[in-house]
């Protein structure tokens, strides 16, 4: 089962502040969060694509889900969620004014907010591109999460020594940081 959901960015650009939507999906049994895309002007044919690409047999992350919960947004369109059942995946609209029934996907929106987000002024798209991946990395690889029982969601191959010294990795200069034991 998965959910998605949209949350806007202010984006600092040479004309003012733009409102920039990102789309996320994530996995709610491992709480893995994807990026969906992240657009100005979200419309159709963009979720269409976004839909087609998540749902690719290969290597899309809807693949080996049964569920896709969202909200009521109408970017959510009839053939988006056509497209979605026709690849396996059963859409389901969450009742109008519910965001508890949502609660992963809000949660995430959160964390990035608070740990990244209300920290920087994007400087345009792409900077805003690089804020947003570098924390689903992060969030992803090196951050625990209490509802795991405190473990990672991608846990190293071979999981993590237990001795050796520990080192520190720094994402956006420093603003996420991760310890961690170096093998010895």
């Amino acid at each position: 089962m998965a959910a998605t959901d949209f949350f806007a960015v202010e984006v600092l650009t040479p004309v003012g502040l733009v409102r920039t939507m990102v789309l996320f999906f994530i996995d709610l049994k491992s709480r893995r969060v994807e990026i969906g895309g992240i657009r100005r002007d979200p419309h159709g044919r963009w979720m269409q694509q976004i839909g087609r690409n998540l749902t690719d047999p290969c290597s899309g992350f809807l693949r080996r889900m049964r569920l896709l919960i969202h909200d009521r947004d109408p970017l959510f369109t009839r053939d988006f969620r056509q497209l979605m059942r026709d690849s396996g995946v059963e859409p389901l609209r969450l009742p109008a004014k519910s965001p508890n029934l949502n609660a992963y996907a809000e949660r995430f929106v959160r964390s990035i907010r608070q740990e990244c987000l209300n920290r920087t002024i994007p400087l345009g798209e792409r900077h805003l591109r690089k804020l947003v991946h570098e924390y689903a990395a992060h969030y992803n690889t090196e951050r625990n999460h209490q509802g795991i029982g405190n473990r990672l969601i991608e846990e190293p191959r071979g999981g993590l020594p237990r001795d050796g010294p520990i080192r520190c990795r720094k994402r956006l200069g420093g603003m996420l940081k991760y310890y961690y034991r170096e093998a010895a």
